[in-house]
């Protein structure tokens, strides 16, 4: 039941060995295949409109790099109308821009929308978690756009151990003798709950799953590895109707300590209610019927507080060129560093609410992107931190920005700063610092 097979760098279920299993239904077999024969048509979709709206070839900086070594991509990847130039359309108002069609950045949606969606995990993780394989989608994003697997782990306690991953996935498996002298036992019994496989909504033992084999699969760590994030996405849970569900990444933990508020859109005021409410929201899509049909696992308040308490020492990455204030090192940083500094306090208006050492106000705000493109409000989003933000590509809460570089040109649109290209290049130099 746990075998694969490989096509075009990808891991794919083989339905012969699904038709092998002891015990399946008829109606499961029937359905795994009819969602199977499905998928390349699925599959061709989600490719070609992200082929319509991107430049996905992979360029990446030649010099820098994330955190642990992998390069880090370079855009702007966004496609502009023939004859229209990033200058031009930042001149356009927001009307024009959307009466015109030419708005760049528009939602990115989820290949199963608008009848399905869940858990979408990348072929670098799907490698060595052939569990987490599902046969009725695959990930659409190229590998160069995604945060390194797997990442490096910080710790807040620990700074002077650096990375204490050392480059292995945290696992099960693994944790117990890697940490059992770096964290306290009730740090480490929250870690041993993160790294646990529960069911999920597309994951379990029933065969109302997406997954070939039977079982509990996910662990708050498959989507979070080591604490970070590899690129995972599914639909946001607290949007009804379904066909108005948006694509949400899987956000980083590092630095949750610095943040008041958590999730995207919920305001959740506590770690705890966050780590909670995911496992009722994010694991089932927020049908409290089928947790409870396919297995969902109820933590108790101390569980609860064990599972905080390790998030809670998650830290950013290091950043050599930034004092503790949060101002660059004038003595280590570039002048374009530090021109893009000032761009981004003063013209570029990121201070604005990217603010305070760990660049976050801790508040949410709604940009109001409609006014670009004929689509529904897409509502408020929680200010993210931008320390480490070079590891956490692709951007916005959907992944529509899969560069810095574009997340740049998206707020020069939608906020109005008519950057210059040379602002532009300074911003992005300062933002991979951070």
């Amino acid at each position: 039941m746990r075998k694969g097979i490989v096509t075009a760098g990808l891991i794919v279920v083989s339905t012969a060995a699904i038709a092998a299993a002891p015990i399946a239904s008829e109606g499961f077999l029937a359905m795994v295949k009819k969602k199977s024969d499905a998928r390349p048509g699925i599959m061709k979709r989600a490719r070609d409109l992200l082929a319509a709206r991107y430049d996905l070839s992979g360029r990446t900086d030649p010099i820098a790099r994330m955190s642990g070594g992998k390069r880090i991509p370079v855009g702007p990847t966004a496609r502009l109308h023939a004859g229209v130039s990033w200058d031009a359309l930042a001149r356009l108002s927001p009307e024009e821009v959307k009466q015109r069609g030419l708005f760049p950045y528009l939602p990115l949606t989820h290949p199963l929308q608008p009848y399905d969606g869940g858990m979408v995990f990348p072929p670098t993780q799907l490698k060595s978690h052939p569990e987490l394989v599902r046969f009725d989608v695959d990930f659409d994003l190229p590998e160069a756009y995604l945060p390194e697997f797997p990442p490096p782990m910080y710790l807040t306690t620990r700074p002077d151990l650096g990375d204490v991953a050392k480059g292995r996935e945290i696992t099960l498996e693994n944790f117990h003798p890697i940490f059992k002298d770096i964290l306290t036992p009730f740090q480490l019994e929250g870690l041993r709950l993160l790294v646990s496989p529960f069911p999920q909504q597309q994951f379990n033992a029933t065969e109302e799953r997406s997954a070939a084999n039977a079982g509990n699969a996910v662990t708050c760590f498959s989507c979070h590895v080591n604490g970070h994030t590899s690129g995972p996405f599914h639909l946001t849970p607290d949007v009804r109707p379904q066909a108005e569900r948006f694509r949400i990444e899987t956000p980083t933990l590092r630095g949750v300590f610095a943040q008041r508020t958590f999730g995207s859109k919920r305001n959740l005021r506590s770690l705890e209610d966050f780590t909670e409410v995911e496992n009722n929201t994010a694991y089932f899509d927020g049908d409290i019927v089928a947790a409870e049909t396919k297995g969902a696992r109820h933590f108790s308040r101390r569980e609860l507080g064990a599972m905080a308490a390790f998030q809670n020492i998650l830290d950013f990455p290091p950043a050599p060129k930034l004092l503790p204030s949060g101002d660059l090192d004038r003595a280590q940083a570039t002048a374009s560093e530090l021109h893009g500094e000032t761009i981004f306090r003063g013209k570029g208006q990121c201070a604005s609410c990217h603010s305070g050492p760990y660049l976050t106000d801790n508040a949410s705000h709604d940009l109001r992107v409609e006014r670009f493109y004929a689509g529904r409000a897409e509502g408020i989003m929680k200010t993210f931190p931008l320390r480490g933000i070079k590891d956490t590509p692709p951007y916005l809460h959907d992944g529509r920005c899969p560069t810095l570089e574009d997340s740049v040109e998206f707020f020069n649109l939608v906020l109005g700063t008519t950057l210059t290209a040379d602002e532009k290049k300074d911003l992005v130099a300062y933002l991979r610092v951070l």
